[in-house]
């Protein structure tokens, strides 16, 4: 079964928004063992729509269109699709209710507009919008599976999942084979080093799909194995796993929808340490990640953005001597921003990164993207340096990246390794 994607709105086709639903709903189509054939964005046009429709149709099995269900004069795709196949349009009045009722329900004031997304083709089955108001649907025609859903991607993905994936499988029960996947995410080794490092992994033999994803700073492998038999897909994706982690072990840090830092607080709370950190160049995002983890607080007593060098002396106990001497960006005050932090917080461990994120306060000495990371136990400090030749932005984010890793490494061997 060929799936195809097409996207609708000016928005899209005017660079203001980005769309994120088309990967989105590629992924998922793959994960399944549907690959997508073309994938297409328009916009708030019925000329446009109708010849995206013809061209897709003419190409895929299975179609999955998202935007245009609002109640707004420019979210015009419900009436667009009627058109391109000669469909009368009729207000749902099921739907009409439930519409009505969201707004009551949440003291919104209701306008007649809204009634516009209870409206949906002659024959088209509704998919259910359990996050907004608007509704989608799908149509068949001939032998064709058309899908409509909403543009938010909160909204598009949970129906995605839970309305069009099963439409389809229904549809198609012969392309309905049983699919298991398992991300590994990577950090500190390029994409080609990865490729080289599997050249002889034989995943093709083992009938398992590899995909390489750059996720900066991150890259992600996807393993996918599709077979009849769920625990014969189970084996091969657990073998082809097991030739990955032999490979790439040093260099894996999460599994599937798990993160840097949702591993990092989970180490540090299942060992009952405590963490403080002293962030110059990141200016906080170090911290920020960790605190996008729920329960944080029971390992995490502070994060101390310490940018001028009057704060790290006045914060962190750094000596003026020392940022003289040695600079603001330095193994010295790196370890020194680690050693305070530990010690003015009362925790076991203390992080610290300092930097030039740039684009200027480089030297040559010293040039933009020079940064040093240090962690602090008590017993010993560490301290590594990197030379990052990004935009200010991506210094930050792979800054805040080594940062995490050091602490992940060191807590999931108990020493500070270079591995």
């Amino acid at each position: 079964m060929k799936t195809g994607i097409l996207t609708i709105g000016n928005e899209l086709t005017s660079g203001r928004v980005q769309d994120a639903n088309s990967a989105m709903i590629a992924r998922a189509m793959q994960e399944q063992g549907w690959p997508v054939a073309a994938m297409l964005s328009v916009g708030d046009d019925d000329a446009a729509i109708h010849d995206a429709l013809a061209f897709l149709l003419d190409r895929v099995d299975g179609l999955v269109v998202t935007g245009g269900l609002g109640p707004t004069a420019d979210d015009i795709t419900t009436a667009a699709v009627a058109r391109a196949f000669g469909l009368e349009l009729y207000t749902d009045a099921e739907e009409l209710g439930r519409v009505r009722a969201f707004f009551e329900g949440r003291g919104f004031s209701w306008t007649e507009n809204n009634a516009k997304q209870a409206i949906f083709p002659q024959g088209a089955e509704i998919i259910p919008n359990p996050r907004g108001t608007a509704s989608g649907f799908a149509l068949r025609r001939g032998d064709k599976i058309v899908t409509v859903i909403p543009g938010v991607p909160a909204e598009a993905r949970r129906m995605l999942f839970e309305g069009v994936i099963p439409i389809f499988r229904k549809a198609f029960p012969e392309a309905a084979l049983h699919v298991e996947t398992v991300t590994f995410k990577l950090f500190g080794i390029g994409e080609s080093a990865v490729d080289d490092a599997l050249a002889d992994a034989d995943f093709d033999g083992l009938g398992v799909g590899l995909g390489s994803y750059p996720n900066f700073p991150e890259i992600h492998l996807v393993l996918t194995a599709r077979e009849n038999a769920p625990d014969v897909a189970a084996r091969m994706l657990r073998e082809a796993g097991e030739r990955v982690e032999a490979r790439l072990a040093k260099y894996i840090f999460a599994k599937n929808e798990k993160t840097l830092a949702e591993n990092v607080a989970r180490r540090l709370t299942e060992k009952g340490l405590t963490l403080s950190v002293a962030e110059s160049c990141t200016g906080g995002l170090i911290t920020d990640r960790l605190t996008d983890i729920p329960g944080s607080s029971a390992f995490l007593e502070r994060g101390a953005v310490t940018y001028s060098n009057a704060a790290k002396t006045a914060l962190l106990n750094v000596p003026e001597e020392v940022i003289r001497d040695h600079g603001a960006v330095s193994d010295e005050t790196a370890r020194i921003m680690a050693e305070g932090v530990r010690t003015s917080a009362g925790t076991d461990l203390g992080l610290a990164v300092t930097g030039i994120a740039g684009p200027s306060g480089g030297t040559e000495a010293k040039p933009v993207g020079t940064t040093f990371v240090a962690l602090a136990d008590g017993n010993t400090t560490v301290c590594r340096s990197y030379a990052f030749r990004w935009d200010r932005r991506r210094n930050k984010v792979v800054a805040s990246q080594v940062a995490l890793m050091m602490l992940w490494r060191y807590l999931s061997k108990g020493s500070r390794s270079d591995e």
